[in-house]
């Protein structure tokens, strides 16, 4: 599990309330579900930024604007809390954490029936609304353990609507309680010996790219690079603070390395040898590239040993397309077949290993808390049904990385491809014009440092190095670029930059103009990204979550028409993927924009997309469109070629957009 360091280190203030959020939902119920099935063993990687955060929120010194909004008294709050209040108290999974609580939805519609506006929905919210959904707001993210358990929680919950001052003070009270417990409950289970503690560099930066950033053209040759940035001494900082945070508290130095986002190279894993790590994991793409051949389960299922100039790492890569399913795919199953499905696909893989007398061993590695959101009641009636099952069974064993390594003989590796979890390469990180920006700025800002550190006090060149090494993290680069989407791109963005301003500011100098400025382009061409992987959406309108589209192809527009400036509402962009059975699209548009055709055009055949009844279609907020391949006349051994006719506008104004559907 990791989150960025929302903290801004010069004023102490918190930007954004993520890390508080995840540690209240997910940090501490699962590793408790795990005490009713003591066979169980599961590793969990913890990022110490992340850490360090729970541990300000636990002792009640995290200055947190959106708590300080939540707990508040509803009649105290001016004119810009209320309106901030509404801005950002619905930022939440509908279906899941929003409608689940009857009170909470019947607000979100009140939101929504002023448009999403602040100071529309002043109007329309009484002191008793905004009581109720600072209540809500924070209740819906408590972990499950303590809203089946715990007797307060459940009498807020019961409440449902018409909370008092006391009752917000309870609520307040319960969230720094859950917040106490999550540390605490690592330690016991750690204690137990039925999990095993890993780690990632300490502000969870990309460690290929901070050794040596052209690196990212070996595994994509021919992509835009930036200026090279090249301070591996930062890398082994990170990796060396992160174990020894770590042993201060746990009481030992973690053995296991996931390298943040899965990323590696060859350098990498040496300076993670010499920083003592025992074992390292990454994706069975980036193994695929390492050995020329596919990474399917006979070469991913089991462990190696990595061996260069003197140094070596146990390693095992992640099952991609099993670790997906739990995160993106199972959470539209009931929990049974989905435990089933699971367990009997790790069957069917391993049989023939299996009928020759081998042990397997079968990596499963997923974003700890994100995946959780979509499914009922945050996953832990999957969770439950599949360690039963695993539990009762004879064929099979949960065990931590540590555990497993001791029963597998490793095969050899004298070299590893440069690259990620995502497509064994880093584009999400670097390429794009913005991501190529915020590498800029943080070489000058890295470069300004040598100059001039040695010239002013310890204080104030520890401050700017600790600013500099959070601003390596990888969370910034993850919204820059056109991959990803997110309602806090904004806040992201000025997160980042205000990192990089206090490594000026600590030392004394001038801030850099630019950084006053965002690296986020309002503007951009035509831009076409193709899919990475399958996605499996909800078709409801609204942008659920940030990751419900992560995967999909995304085609931009570019509506710079010379130098006049229209204000015509029109459509941004066009997002793209697939699953085995269907074609999924999505449609971005500004306010206002409407449409009374939209049509699909293959090579073949032109369907229309609106009144159909075999297509489902959603426009709230965007719109969310699933139409059956069968419609199409497509399948895997005949891939789609298509375009779209919205309005008069066809989309892409030249070519097709080419879908491979996955089997």
């Amino acid at each position: 599990m990791h989150q960025p360091l929302y903290k801004d280190l010069v004023t102490g203030e918190y930007r954004l309330p993520w890390t508080r959020f995840h540690a209240l939902k997910d940090y501490y119920g699962m590793v408790k579900v795990l005490e009713d099935f003591p066979s169980v063993h599961q590793t969990f990687n913890l990022v110490p930024s992340m850490l360090v955060q729970i541990h300000d929120y636990a002792e009640g010194v995290a200055d947190d604007p959106f708590l300080y909004c939540a707990v508040k008294p509803a009649e105290e709050l001016t004119e810009a809390e209320r309106e901030f209040v509404l801005r950002y108290f619905f930022q939440a999974n509908p279906d899941h954490l929003i409608y689940r609580y009857p009170r909470y939805g019947e607000l979100l519609n009140v939101w929504k029936a002023c448009g999403a506006n602040p100071q529309a929905g002043r109007k329309h919210f009484s002191v008793q609304d905004l009581r109720d959904l600072q209540v809500l707001s924070q209740v819906a993210w408590f972990d499950e353990e303590f809203q089946a358990h715990d007797e307060a929680v459940m009498g807020l919950i019961a409440k449902g609507r018409d909370y008092s001052l006391h009752d917000q003070a309870l609520m307040a009270r319960k969230e720094r309680e859950i917040l106490g417990h999550v540390i605490p409950v690592y330690k016991d289970f750690a204690a137990r010996g039925q999990i095993e503690i890993a780690t990632t560099p300490f502000y969870h930066p990309i460690l290929p790219l901070i050794c040596d950033s052209n690196i990212a053209g070996v595994s994509h040759p021919g992509v835009t690079l930036p200026t090279r940035f090249q301070y591996p001494q930062d890398a082994l900082v990170q990796l060396k603070r992160a174990r020894e945070f770590m042993a201060s508290q746990f009481g030992r130095a973690p053995a296991g390395l996931w390298p943040s986002e899965g990323s590696v190279s060859d350098e990498a894993l040496a300076l993670a040898a010499e920083a003592g790590f025992e074992w390292a994991a990454s994706d069975n793409g980036v193994l695929a590239r390492t050995i020329h051949q596919d990474g399917g389960p006979e070469v991913t299922y089991r462990s190696y040993l990595w061996q260069q100039n003197g140094r070596e790492l146990r390693m095992i890569f992640r099952d991609h397309f099993l670790s997906d399913q739990v995160g993106f795919v199972y959470s539209r199953m009931g929990a049974e077949e989905a435990a089933w499905h699971f367990l009997d696909r790790i069957r069917e893989n391993t049989r023939p290993m299996l009928e020759r007398g081998a042990d397997v061993l079968v990596p499963i590695i997923l974003d700890g808390e994100n995946a959780w959101e979509y499914y009922d009641h945050n996953g832990r009636p999957f969770l439950r049904e599949l360690y039963r099952r695993i539990s009762e069974s004879q064929d099979l064993a949960a065990l931590t990385v540590s555990e497993a390594l001791q029963l597998d003989q490793p095969r050899t590796l004298h070299h590893i491809h440069p690259g990620s979890w995502i497509n064994a390469n880093f584009d999400i990180w670097i390429g794009a014009e913005e991501d190529n920006i915020a590498w800029e700025y943080l070489l000058g800002a890295r470069r300004k440092f040598d100059e001039i550190a040695p010239t002013v006090s310890v204080a104030q060149r520890e401050l700017a190095y600790e600013e500099l090494l959070i601003a390596e993290g990888s969370d910034w680069n993850w919204w820059y670029g056109h991959e990803h989407i997110s309602e806090n791109r904004i806040e992201f963005d000025e997160l980042y930059r205000q990192h990089l301003s206090n490594v000026y500011s600590s030392l004394g100098l001038a801030v850099p103009e630019e950084l006053s400025q965002p690296i986020l382009k309002s503007g951009v061409p035509n831009f076409n990204q193709p899919p990475s992987h399958p996605i499996h959406p909800v078709i409801d309108g609204e942008v659920t979550s940030y990751f419900e589209w992560a995967g999909a192809g995304r085609f931009q527009l570019d509506h710079r028409s010379g130098s006049m400036h229209s204000n015509e509402p029109r459509i941004r962009d066009v997002y793209y993927g697939a699953d085995g059975d269907d074609l999924y699209l999505r449609l971005d548009f500004d306010e206002g924009f409407q449409f009374d055709l939209l049509e699909l055009r293959t090579e073949q055949k032109t369907v229309s997309l609106l009144d159909n009844p075999s297509v489902q279609i959603a426009k709230k907020r965007i719109t969310e469109i699933r139409v059956p391949f069968a419609t199409l006349g497509a399948s895997s051994e005949r891939p789609s070629r298509f375009q779209l006719s919205i309005a008069n506008q066809t989309v892409p104004p030249e070519g097709w957009f080419d879908l491979a559907i996955p089997a």
